[in-house]
């Protein structure tokens, strides 16, 4: 499917070229697989697609070429996500943190050694990251954080614990933020790091989810050492760090959706469900349903472009950037729930597994973790209320007041 918008005469010819090139390169996926890759295949996989397309410079379009990366526009990788989705491609979300997330904080906070060290191989799909944010008692109030950096002269030592770090078992680097300055407002005494997942002290441990599978991960560090070569930015800038990190994972998460939740293939699949004499489609309940879900998906794509517009003029993103993330996993777990509706899945099964069902089920359960995973719908409609409607804030008894002074 084209962009929705208007396109220019580059970026229709990048378009043709990116399909040809997917044609030619991508053809072993364009169907499904027969059955799920195993967590080993799919990393596997995704590290060898992300090194065929480094090597025609689609593993990042839009970064530099110093790194790999093409130098094109945000809408020139766009084009390249919309055709690739036509395919079953394999990346898994450590890939995607990468590219994504580590890549936005680094290029803008980083030195150029650092941005070469750390985002060359990412870009030709060497590595793989994880977010190392979330707290048992720092999940919506990131800056409330314990874990503790102390600077012991061109090193610092980390001790502390993390939790929710989706594909930590499998990253090669971890973006780090913790406390460098206790003696400071909780904002402002934080530090970010890029962290060696191998670096000892540093303990993974699986969480089991109700997928049946272990993409969480609590993460234990003990006594860890951490040079100051891998500080991103100067010490105290973390939170400005973590704001450019959270702000590209919601934009990531509002405008690049599964696959699952096109609505267009929505549309074709209840005209395919017979229901009685004719198709669910048929339902005027049914088509109200993707009818407002087609809307809402076109809002956030033509949002998002509007946000890369911003973005590549240097402009800063726009105080309704929540409003990305909020609308796509909502409709995304609406969305999945219609599909379980649709084929009258109930998610209890004796039956030998089916792909098409286990996919389904599998994204349906997935989908609730959407809505609390870089911002919680209701941190997401504060922010909203505050910063883009100028609503009076919540009131703060912590505001201003130095973290160890806090109680608990």
């Amino acid at each position: 499917m084209a962009n929705a918008v208007e396109e220019t005469e580059a970026e229709a010819a990048f378009r043709t070229r990116v399909r040809e090139w997917l044609a030619a390169n991508a053809a072993e996926y364009a169907a499904p697989p027969a059955k799920p890759w195993s967590e080993d295949e799919l990393v596997e996989r995704s590290h060898a697609w992300q090194r065929r397309k480094a090597a025609t410079g689609f593993g990042a379009v839009s970064a530099p070429t110093a790194i790999g990366g093409a130098g094109l526009g945000g809408e020139m990788a766009n084009i390249l996500f919309q055709e690739e989705r036509r395919y079953h491609t394999p990346t898994f979300i450590g890939q995607s943190i990468g590219l994504n997330m580590s890549m936005a904080v680094i290029l803008k906070h980083g030195s150029p050694e650092q941005i070469r060290r750390f985002l060359t191989p990412t870009v030709t799909g060497e590595v793989s990251w994880c977010q190392l944010f979330s707290e048992p008692a720092a999940g919506s109030d990131l800056a409330g954080l314990r874990t503790r950096a102390v600077r012991d002269g061109d090193r610092w030592i980390v001790n502390g614990q993390k939790v929710w770090s989706s594909w930590a078992h499998r990253a090669a680097y971890g973006i780090l933020l913790a406390r460098s300055d206790p003696s400071k407002p909780k904002h402002e005494g934080l530090s970010f790091f890029v962290l060696d997942m191998k670096t000892p002290g540093v303990e993974v441990r699986p969480i089991r989810q109700i997928t049946g599978k272990s993409d969480f991960n609590e993460v234990f560090f003990t006594d860890v050492v951490i040079p100051d070569q891998a500080r991103i930015g100067a010490v105290g800038e973390g939170w400005a760090c973590a704001m450019t990190v959270l702000s590209a994972e919601r934009h990531l998460a509002g405008g690049r959706d599964e696959k699952v939740a096109q609505v267009r293939e929505l549309i074709e699949l209840a005209r395919q469900t017979r229901r009685g004499d004719g198709s669910a489609l048929d339902s005027s309940e049914v088509r109200a349903k993707v009818a407002q879900w087609y809307v809402e998906e076109q809002g956030v794509r033509h949002f998002g472009a509007r946000v890369q517009e911003m973005t590549a003029a240097g402009q800063p993103p726009p105080p309704t950037m929540p409003l990305m993330k909020l609308v796509s996993a909502n409709k995304l777990q609406q969305t999945t729930a219609f599909r379980m509706d649709l084929r009258e899945f109930t998610g209890l099964f004796d039956e030998p597994a089916e792909m098409e069902r286990d996919d389904i089920f599998y994204q349906y359960m997935w989908a609730a973790a959407r809505r609390i995973a870089g911002g919680a719908d209701e941190v997401l409609r504060n922010q909203l209320a505050e910063r883009a409607l100028g609503m009076p804030q919540d009131p703060r008894m912590d505001k201003g007041v130095p973290f160890d002074k806090l109680p608990g």
